[in-house]
Parts: structure tokens; C-alpha cells; sequence
């Protein structure tokens, strides 16, 4: 492979990658749509912003997936811990606002 073949072939797997990360944007947006959905009703019935038993279920689900699909389930499970860590965050807003205290999500 020349010079020219090998930036050609980074060019196209950095484009790869690019659509990929846009992608997952996208996917975490509208993830967080539902889960401020979600958040909105617990707080409207005043139910815990958290649910361990749920997030316990789904952290194991995710590294049953994570190791079917060959991804470390170690990195899998602290991508979901970090995500459940900042929907928890907004939950908690949420129930904050619905409580007549402002926290900003």
C-alpha cells in the first residue's frame, strides 16, 4: 500500500467512525427523551427517582449483550452505570421541580 493508499483507508475508517459517533448522539438524545418521560411520571406520583432493582436487571442484561456482540462487558457496564448515574440526576430535577424547588437537570 502506498502513502496515499493509507490516508485514503484512515480517511475512510475515521468517516466510519464519525457517522458512528453521530449516531450514538442521536440515540443518547432520544434515550433521554423517554427517560425524562419516565422521570416526569415517577415524579408525578411520587415514586423514586431511582431503581436499583431495574438498574441491576439492566446493568446484567447489558453485559449479556455486550459480551454476545464481543465488547468488553466491564466497558459496557460502566457506560450504563454513567448513563443511569445522569438519568438518576435528572429524575431527581424533575421531582425537584414537580416539588415547587427549581434544580436545573
Amino acid at each position: 500500500m502506498t502513502s496515499e493508499d493509507v490516508k485514503a483507508q484512515l480517511s475512510q475508517y475515521r468517516q466510519s467512525i464519525d457517522n458512528i459517533d453521530a449516531a450514538l448522539v442521536h440515540m443518547l438524545a432520544e434515550r433521554f427523551q423517554r427517560t425524562k418521560a419516565v422521570g416526569i411520571l415517577k415524579a408525578t406520583y411520587e415514586l423514586p427517582p431511582a431503581d436499583p432493582a431495574r438498574e441491576e436487571f439492566q446493568i446484567e442484561r447489558l453485559r449479556r449483550l455486550a459480551k454476545d456482540a464481543n465488547l468488553d462487558p466491564d466497558f459496557a457496564e460502566k457506560f450504563l452505570n454513567f448513563i443511569i448515574k445522569e438519568v438518576i440526576r435528572h429524575h431527581e430535577a424533575i421531582a425537584a421541580e414537580h416539588n415547587g424547588t427549581e434544580k436545573s437537570v
